[in-house]
């Protein structure tokens, strides 16, 4: 009995420590890669009023209101151990906690100033807490620090949303603070995957390499990401899926509803954004950081947290086309991603159009052996001049992803990436509106015309002027194609009627009329000649948004 015991605490420690990043910088760049998917939290005493973390001090409340929050934060119900199970169960492999946001609360027991989370009702401290909960379960740990600081007296920009200008400070002195309270956190709680610092609005590129170089004194194999105000290790495309790019490690950075802090009645993203974010990610070879905000009494909401156990009840099943891999070799189109790791590609069908019908792929100059779908089904595939041809069987396709794995004869991760024939005829055409706002953020969302059709139909989406009364968008095909399908996704619910029309000649013609549109609506018009489609938005409750608009031939 003895023996068998012995034997499961060895095992136990071995699965722990292949959860756990390795002990280089590349190494641990690698791991990370590996991962593929982490959990962002944003959570302090803000929770209280429900609005968005740092950016509300001085905006919906005064700073006088905002900075006191901290005496009523006493979040009884907090459990580490249930949150980092929260993560494991969603098939998250790291965390990444706000350890101080631009609010400069701190929400550790910190020597270097009294406004931080022992001084509250709480007194405990949440990341030593969370630091054992990560090493208990095998989950590696980074943290969240704000770059700047609107509360501290010594960073010269302060609320709102850092746009007032102190009229003393001492950067120099504020940057000590910084690097002594960043080696404090990894002496704490490390050693780390991440410091993940946010904004360094003053600090430049110089200044910012020595905080990196600083914290790497303490830590050599930390890696940092491209917000000190030097580059780091790796990008953070927000609140979108980022490029493809194979030559610069990335991470997306996205809420799983509309704000990063906790919000009452926040809308949660449906599975399918969920997935496809992660999938589209994993696919132009980044990683997926993906918030929650806690309540203020310390649980993850419900329905988040039911929406991440979906997910990794899907990763259970099909992690094997996502952990490890690398994206490509063929670049992201309108219907889905691809990934690779050895011989085998994983084609991710995210949406397609229906029917029986071919995906066609580049010759990638290595001979294909096989090719499989859903894990089971052998699939047909021909070779034609420069290209192979799969046969997709309508009756394969599956709600959220449909996945064709491809066994390649030899090793393809050393193949430059291709382009891959796109399946709708809008992907990346000629776009207008009536509100052509240039790529911004607006209330932390990345509003950007040209995602209606990118394929991109989870993160930035088109967003309507406030003062714009007669929406619409349009997309040009550049001619007259034959069109059957209109597929359209919405970001929010706030369309209450619109109308689908496309132009004769100089007029306008009708081809439908609907209410709501929601998440996702599939649009069966038969066969329409048309060249530029637009549609109008003829009733809404609220500023409308698209996240995608797809003409299908």
């Amino acid at each position: 009995m003895k023996k068998i015991l012995l034997l499961i605490l060895i095992m136990a420690q071995f699965v722990i420590q292949q959860c756990q990043p390795p002990e280089s910088k590349e190494e641990r760049l690698e791991w990370w890669k590996d991962a593929r998917f982490g959990m962002f939290i944003h959570w302090g005493p803000v929770s209280l009023k429900g609005t968005e973390i740092g950016w509300s001090r001085g905006r919906e409340w005064t700073i006088e209101e905002y900075d006191s929050l901290y005496k009523k934060f006493n979040p009884v119900n907090f459990n580490a151990l249930e949150w980092i199970r929260i993560a494991k169960a969603a098939g998250m492999k790291y965390i990444v906690f706000t350890s101080k946001h631009h609010d400069g609360f701190c929400m550790w027991d910190t020597k270097y100033t009294d406004y931080n989370i022992m001084n509250s009702p709480f007194k405990r401290d949440v990341m030593k807490e969370l630091a054992e909960a990560c090493r208990k379960e095998g989950i590696a740990l980074g943290f969240y620090y704000s770059t700047c600081d609107w509360h501290h007296p010594d960073f010269p920009l302060t609320s709102p949303g850092g746009s007032v200008k102190r009229e003393v400070s001492d950067l120099d002195r504020y940057t000590e603070y910084l690097k002594n309270q960043s080696v404090e956190i990894i002496k704490n709680y490390g050693p780390l995957l991440v410091m993940w610092y946010d904004v360094p609005q003053q600090f430049d590129a110089v200044r910012g390499q020595g905080v990196i170089d600083h914290i790497r004194k303490v830590q050599p194999d930390i890696i940092v990401n491209n917000r000190t105000g030097a580059k780091g290790d790796f990008d953070t495309p927000e609140q979108r899926v980022g490029s493809f790019q194979i030559d610069r490690p990335w991470e997306t950075c996205m809420t799983i509803g509309r704000q990063w802090a906790w919000k009452p009645d926040d809308e949660v993203k449906t599975l399918e954004q969920c997935l496809h974010s992660l999938i589209r990610s994993a696919g132009g070879d980044g990683n997926l950081l993906f918030n929650v905000g806690p309540t203020p009494d310390g649980i993850i909401e419900p329905l988040q947290v039911e929406r991440l156990k979906e997910m990794g009840q899907w990763l259970n099943k099909y992690g094997y086309a996502i952990y490890g891999t690398r994206g490509g070799p063929f670049k992201p189109t309108d219907w889905g991603v691809s990934t690779r790791k050895g011989s085998k590609v994983y084609l991710h069908v995210l949406r397609w159009a229906g029917g029986t019908q071919v995906i066609t792929l580049p010759d990638i100059n290595i001979p294909i052996k096989k090719v499989i779908t859903n894990g089971s089904v052998k699939t047909k595939y021909i070779k034609s001049d420069n290209e192979y041809r799969i046969l997709l069987e309508e009756k394969l396709l599956q709600p959220v992803n449909t996945i064709i794995e491809i066994q390649y004869e030899d090793d393809i991760m050393n193949v430059v990436p291709v382009d891959v024939r796109p399946q709708s005829l809008s992907y990346m055409k000629s776009v207008n509106a009536s509100s052509n706002i240039k790529p911004s953020w607006i209330n932390h969302e990345w509003v950007d015309l040209k995602s209606v059709n990118n394929g991109e139909w989870s993160g930035s989406f088109w967003k309507a002027d406030i003062n714009d009364r007669e929406p619409w968008i349009e997309i040009d095909l550049g001619k007259i194609e034959k069109i059957r399908k209109v597929v359209l996704y919405e970001s929010g619910s706030n369309i209450t009627s619109y109308e689908l029309r496309y132009k004769q000649g100089e007029t306008w013609k009708t081809i439908h009329k609907g209410t709501t549109i929601g998440p996702k609506l599939e649009l069966n018009i038969g066969i329409v000649d048309m060249q530029v489609a637009r549609l109008f938005i003829t009733s809404f409750s609220g500023i409308p948004g698209i996240y995608e608009m797809l003409l299908m031939p």
